[in-house]
């Protein structure tokens, strides 16, 4: 990066940190430091709840999966609108009620201590392995820059939030979110409006958006039923609807989002509108990604995203295999633009039969690169088995690097990180409010001063920010990022949206019978991910409806037992 590149990008995080730290400085007691005093208008929620969710993992691989796989990810949001309707009915009112500070507070008044305890830990495992993941995204970035090793990298980062987040608490994420919000989503639109702009002069935007259509990038949407499929309308609709109405209704890193506002009214409102606004952002953003795609059928990709593995390669014994088939890739890339103004021409002239003959071909010409990309990637692994033979993170990143002007390279390597803060802070703030409210204040300590707690609530952002930090570093060897931290959701959601779907609408299930029933859920659905190749979308309505299941079944037997002891008796 330039030095202008460097200060954009210093400029930016530090005046994010610093306004934060001073805006909220001085938190006395725990209702300012986990609930923000209550103080946040509707707008104010709205974004934050948008920034939580995305994380840096959204602006690494999601123009990368729209790269590789087309805008069909769109579909994993469709559920979105109805799961923020559902739980700005049901959920928001019952926990204003009840003045919680932690959703699982609830669970306790609803069922006993053992399941609040339950579902508690169910997040503090999923939401600190996948803080981990989010943490690690970013990293990937600035070890490439700057040559620094990935764990101090990782390290950094991790030091940076725990800091503002130790600092001000809620108050101190929400607003540094909002800063965040605005370089995010400014940074993204000057992103998008410069890849057009490099175009060849010759290409407008709607020959772009047609090129693209044409070569199966503009697949927003399949009605196609297919268990297996991660990405689909019915997948979206249903199993999505089931992944947001835990992840917005039952994660206390989104819950303690709108648990701030002023008013029942203002968290609605607030929830109600990130429904209306994730979805054209995800458009933007996968958009994106599909721009790129169309700009490198007019410039030659790398055979391989990921500079850093592809050096180490270079200076391998495999060297002259790589630059064979770098050759043969700027063949295949040679009879590529060929068939790109075929297609451009056939488009231009309204003529069909050219078009369908052009798709053709360039199908043809993309299973070669395929072709061409796996044979490399089997040289990587076999120079190197530890290998991340994944590229799809890199193709953003390595775009920007090398296309982006001066100065934008560093607004967007800041939106990565702003990112990376914001959806960090929350979770730290998360995990250190339910270990504090729902395990140490309930189980531990139950009486002791405020400042005591207040303390205990930084210690638990720091041990939290900490143990996050670790688990980022295990984190390489995971698949594209931003399906691995969905993943990890879908394989826990499930589960606690259960337990709470229980305590909301069905009365009859007690206690006994909803805590075992949601051990047997969480063993199945375990297994269920490791032993079949189902969508993971699905993980989520399984979960819920084993533990609806299985919680009527046990019910029914402890029920019938209790009945029999009372005859005895």
């Amino acid at each position: 990066m330039s030095y202008i590149d460097w200060l954009v990008l210093v400029f930016t995080l530090a005046f994010i940190v610093i306004y934060g730290i001073w805006k909220t400085r001085g938190s006395r007691n725990i209702e300012g430091f986990l609930k923000g005093d209550n103080s946040d208008a509707w707008w104010r929620i709205c974004l934050s709840i948008m920034a939580t969710q995305a994380s840096a993992i959204t602006f690494l691989s999601t123009p990368g999966q729209a790269y590789e796989d087309g805008m069909r990810f769109l579909q994993f949001y469709f559920g979105l609108p109805l799961a923020m309707v559902i739980i700005s009915v049901t959920f928001i009112p019952i926990f204003y009620k009840l003045k919680v500070y932690t959703a699982y507070e609830f669970l306790e008044s609803r069922f006993d201590l053992k399941t609040r305890s339950l579902a508690a830990f169910l997040f503090l495992v999923q939401r600190g392995l996948s803080t981990g993941i989010s943490i690690y995204a970013p990293a990937i970035i600035l070890s490439s820059i700057m040559g620094w090793n990935i764990n101090l990298t990782i390290m950094f980062i991790g030091t940076v939030v725990i800091i503002y987040t130790v600092s001000g608490g809620t108050k101190a994420v929400s607003v540094t979110q909002t800063q965040q919000m605005a370089v995010m989503m400014g940074g993204m639109i000057l992103a998008g409006i410069m890849i057009v702009y490099m175009l060849p002069q010759d290409v407008s935007f709607t020959d772009a958006v047609q090129v693209a259509g044409h070569m199966g990038k503009m697949n927003l949407v399949n009605f196609s039923f297919d268990w297996n499929d991660r990405y689909n309308v019915w997948s979206g609709v249903t199993a999505g609807l089931f992944l947001f109405m835990s992840y917005f209704g039952t994660d206390q890193s989104q819950v303690g989002r709108y648990l701030s506002g002023t008013s029942i009214a203002e968290s609605r409102i607030g929830v109600l509108f990130n429904g209306l606004l994730k979805i054209p952002m995800q458009v933007l953003i996968l958009f994106i990604g599909v721009l790129v795609f169309v700009f490198y059928q007019f410039v030659q990709p790398p055979v391989f995203f990921n500079q850093v593995e592809k050096a180490k390669l270079e200076n391998s014994v495999y060297a002259g295999n790589l630059k064979t088939l770098e050759k043969e890739h700027d063949q295949v890339f040679q009879e590529k633009s060929a068939g790109i103004k075929v297609l451009l021409q056939g488009i231009h002239q309204e003529d069909e039969t050219t078009i369908v003959a052009a798709r053709e071909n360039l199908n043809a010409i993309k299973e070669k690169e395929k072709n061409v990309r796996s044979r490399v990637v089997s040289l990587l692994e076999k120079a190197d088995p530890a290998a991340e033979a994944k590229d799809t993170d890199y193709v953003f990143i390595s775009f920007v690097m090398k296309y982006m002007p001066v100065g934008l390279v560093g607004l967007l390597v800041a939106v990565v990180l702003s990112a990376s803060m914001s959806s960090s802070a929350s979770a730290f703030n998360a995990l250190a409010s339910t270990t504090l409210v729902d395990i140490y204040k309930r189980t531990f300590n139950r009486i002791a001063s405020e400042t005591h707690y207040l303390n205990m609530s930084r210690v638990f952002t720091i041990f939290w920010g900490l143990l996050a930090v670790f688990f980022a570093t295990l984190a390489s060897r995971m698949e594209n990022l931003i399906q691995a931290v969905n993943i990890l959701g879908s394989i826990f959601y499930g589960t606690i949206l259960g337990i709470f779907v229980v305590a909301f609408y069905f009365k009859y299930i007690k206690a006994q019978a909803v805590f075992w029933a949601a051990l047997l859920t969480q063993t199945l659905v375990i297994l269920i991910y490791w032993k079949s190749e189902i969508g993971f979308l699905w993980l989520n309505p399984i979960g819920c409806l084993l533990v609806i299941f299985f919680g009527l079944i046990f019910q029914f037997l402890f029920g019938k037992k209790e009945g029999l002891k009372s005859v005895a008796n």
